[in-house]
Order: structure tokens, then C-alpha cells, then sequence
């Protein structure tokens, strides 16, 4: 296509709005994406750690009935 100036551009034939927002909502899932996941990351991570703690702390706890 051929466009006489950035507006008619950008205007899209009268569909800018739906093509930039398309390209906004696609950009700003990408953005989130990464951010999430880190998020998400960490989290599990520090499960892993809280509960690999609790398991040391019942494995030095003393134990009734032992001989």
C-alpha cells in the first residue's frame, strides 16, 4: 500500500485503532510474560526451600522412645 503521510499511516485506512491496539495487547502480553514466569519462579522456589527446611528441622528433632 501507499501512504501520503504518517497519518494516513498510522490511520490505517480507518482500521488504526484495531491494528495499533492488536500490536499494544500483543506487546504488552510479551512484556508480561517474562515477569510472570520470574514471579512464578520464585515462588516455587521458595516452597521448595521452606519445606526442605521444615524436613531438616524434623529429621534433628529428637525422637520419643528412642534407644
Amino acid at each position: 500500500m501507499n501512504w501520503g503521510s504518517a497519518s494516513e499511516f498510522f490511520a490505517m485506512g480507518g482500521y488504526g485503532l484495531y491494528v495499533w491496539g492488536s500490536y499494544g495487547f500483543a506487546l504488552a502480553a510479551l512484556a508480561v510474560e517474562p515477569w510472570l514466569a520470574a514471579r512464578q519462579h520464585r515462588h516455587a522456589l521458595a516452597v521448595v526451600a521452606e519445606s526442605s527446611f521444615e524436613e531438616a528441622a524434623q529429621d534433628d528433632a529428637p525422637r520419643s522412645g528412642a534407644t
